[in-house]
């Protein structure tokens, strides 16, 4: 709700398929007019963002990912954001899609710990993930 509550649209997505995820979009598009869209994704909702967006990878405004899991090609030009804990196994990943996506507003945002995706939010390190997905939102919104 924070993120709602900060003035977006939100769309929760239980079904993180690449086709769940692209009819989350074609919601917001089609039926409530919006036309700038951030996807985020934490883990497995991450891997599935990640295998749309190459599909298409103009279909996003923005991209914040949490504690992917894998390193993917074809991503697009839009901004993306990358978010893990330090010392989790995957970190790295988010440290190498970072550099290797295209697009100039590439950044990743590595925190104290080992937490992974959604259990950053259980962690000291909740205020800083969410101040920093509010701050993206915010800078890249149309």
């Amino acid at each position: 709700t924070v993120i709602a509550d900060a003035g977006n649209t939100v769309v929760a997505v239980e079904d993180i398929s690449p086709e769940g995820i692209e009819a989350a979009v074609g919601y917001l598009k089609g039926e409530r007019g919006i036309d700038d869209v951030a996807l985020i994704g934490a883990s497995a909702g991450a891997g599935g963002t990640m295998e749309l967006v190459s599909r298409q990878p103009e279909l996003p405004d923005q991209l914040i990912l949490l504690s992917p899991n894998s390193v993917v090609d074809g991503l697009g030009g839009a901004p993306k954001l990358f978010i893990a804990g330090e010392d989790e196994p995957v970190a790295d990943v988010s440290t190498r899609l970072a550099e290797s996506a295209d697009g100039d507003d590439n950044e990743v945002l590595l925190l104290p710990g080992s937490a992974h995706a959604q259990g950053l939010f259980e962690t000291d390190q909740a205020e800083p993930v969410m101040t920093a997905i509010l701050d993206r939102l915010k800078q890249f919104a149309d």
